[in-house]
């Protein structure tokens, strides 16, 4: 059998080829199917509607961009955020994670053994996505509010000052957490605070006081973006 070739570029574009969106559920959850997940974008009206969650996510990291000095760098549109479906109900794994689209310092293209290899490229229509930032549903949300808020914090930080697709590195062995994760944690909590003490507007984080089935429950469903993970190929 020939290898699989995955293609160098991913594009979405509106309105006839959108971003993927789906419909998260819990897991093992029984539901008949809903009427509105035959439209990708989930177009519904009124309080059928369906919360999305990548968007309301998205706006809320806006808001930090602006009101938080050290998250400034970010270039929200170029944040691809993206759910992803968790298998299971437990409440342990992985909550949230930063997926970065080009290698150290920006560049596109980094040997391995002497061979060049590319991380895909994700686009919308000629808009290019630096960033995947992608949350685990339910799990994520059915954390603690502090704890979610934290997360999404943790995840923004990751993101290279230089907001060139790179992670931020920090000097020496751990370079992406620093030589102390505890230290790191209490750092992310401290950023939290002040966002909260700056008195944003609480509608863009009061989904994040809710879990999973409460939002559920609230909104008939709760839909996000689903892509797939960006994979390096050789080139």
């Amino acid at each position: 059998m020939p290898p699989v070739r995955h293609p160098l570029l991913l594009r979405w574009q509106e309105p006839h080829d959108p971003l993927p969106v789906r419909v998260i559920r819990a897991p093992g959850s029984s539901r008949a199917p809903l009427w509105f997940e035959r439209d990708s974008r989930g177009q519904t009206q009124g309080h059928d509607r369906p919360f999305d969650f990548c968007a309301n996510v998205q706006a809320l990291v806006m808001d930090i961009a602006i009101r938080c000095p050290d998250f400034r760098h970010l270039q929200v549109p170029r944040i691809l955020v993206t759910a992803s479906q968790a298998r299971a109900s437990s409440l342990r794994g992985l909550q949230a994670r930063v997926t970065p689209l080009r290698f150290p310092g920006g560049a596109l293209i980094r040997q391995r053994r002497g061979v060049p290899f590319q991380i895909q490229r994700y686009f919308l229509g000629e808009h290019e996505y630096l960033y995947l930032m992608t949350f685990s549903l339910p799990r994520y949300l059915d954390q603690e509010f502090d704890q979610k808020l934290v997360t999404l914090f943790h995840e923004l930080y990751h993101m290279s000052p230089a907001f060139d697709g790179d992670l931020r590195r920090h000097e020496g062995r751990y370079a992406i957490h620093t030589h102390s994760q505890r230290d790191y944690d209490e750092r992310m909590v401290e950023y939290a605070r002040a966002y909260l003490a700056a008195r944003p507007e609480p509608a863009l984080y009061g989904f994040l006081r809710m879990n999973f089935a409460q939002l559920e429950e609230r909104h008939g469903a709760i839909t996000g973006i689903v892509v797939p993970r960006p994979k390096m190929i050789p080139v």
